[in-house]
This record gives structure tokens, sequence and C-alpha cells, in this order.
């Protein structure tokens, strides 16, 4: 069942999408309601991927050295190549 749905845009955006629909052979309602299935297509798939119970429970077991620590080791490396 369709809807009427009133929609305040730019009037150089509405433009543009009507050329953008035109050059398509869609309507530019088709076109709005596909990126609204997008958006809520998107939207569900990342709620389907989001992290597992036991992989938050293994989130920052492995303690990682600091960026500081990493350039640190990093400069000694150079230093002793190179000098």
């Amino acid at each position: 069942m369709n809807t009427k749905l009133t929609l305040s845009l730019d009037k150089d955006v509405i433009e543009q999408a009507r050329q953008y629909a035109h050059a398509k052979q869609q309507s530019l309602s088709l076109l709005v309601e596909n990126y609204f299935r997008f958006l809520i297509h998107k939207r569900d798939s990342v709620k389907a991927s989001e992290i597992s119970a036991t992989v938050q429970e293994l989130s920052g077991i492995i303690n990682l050295d600091s960026k500081d620590d990493i350039r640190e080791e990093y400069t000694d490396y150079l230093l002793e190549k190179y000098n």
C-alpha cells in the first residue's frame, strides 16, 4: 500500500534527483523508496553482524604494547641499523 510523503529538500538537490531518475527511467518516488529500503537493509545487516558474547569475553585479553613503546623500539632499531 502506497502512502504519500512530503519532504522539504534543497531545490538543486530535487532537480538533480529528477534528472538522475529520468536517466535511470525510474520515478523519483521509486528512487527514494529504494534508498530507504537500502538504509533499512544496511541497518539490519549491521545488527546481524554484532559481536558474539564469546568474542566480547575475549576482548581485551591480549595486552598490546602502547604506540609509544612501539615507536621507541622502532627508533632504537633504526638507530642501531644506520649508526
